[in-house]
């Protein structure tokens, strides 16, 4: 009989802190995504946490220090977006041509499979784009 009752409360006890480490794990997991949503610019949807999120959580940035990385990051952001537009008509002629030379060494049966496969990447590119 006290060999029953030890490994009731034994049970008991494994199950009682495998419920605690359920409870604590959850909210800690509450409490980490509410302090990166918190962090996170209007409008980022559903996305992995910005540099701005990560910094602020990682670094402890104060408000004025967020306001003035975000500013960084902006120019930061127009001055890729400038080189993107003096740079993106050679990419899609080196792109062009790549594709112009694979197209030689595939057979006329790969070639519709092979537009269809450009067609695609094209999409998600320009999703990519349109959603940086």
């Amino acid at each position: 009989m006290d060999n029953n009752q030890s490994n009731r409360k034994a049970y008991l006890i494994v199950f009682v802190l495998f419920i605690l480490g359920i409870a604590l794990g959850s909210m800690g997991t509450y409490l980490v995504t509410m302090r990166v949503q918190a962090a996170r610019p209007a409008g980022q949807g559903d996305r992995a946490p910005s540099h701005m999120a990560i910094f602020t959580r990682d670094l402890n940035l104060t408000s004025e220090q967020q306001t003035q990385v975000q500013a960084i990051m902006n120019e930061t952001r127009s001055h890729y977006a400038e080189l993107h537009q003096k740079l993106d008509p050679e990419y899609e002629q080196v792109r062009q041509q790549s594709r112009d030379h694979i197209r030689q060494v595939l057979t006329p049966e790969q070639r519709p499979k092979f537009e269809e496969l450009l067609r695609q990447m094209d999409e998600e590119r320009r999703k990519r784009q349109t959603n940086p």
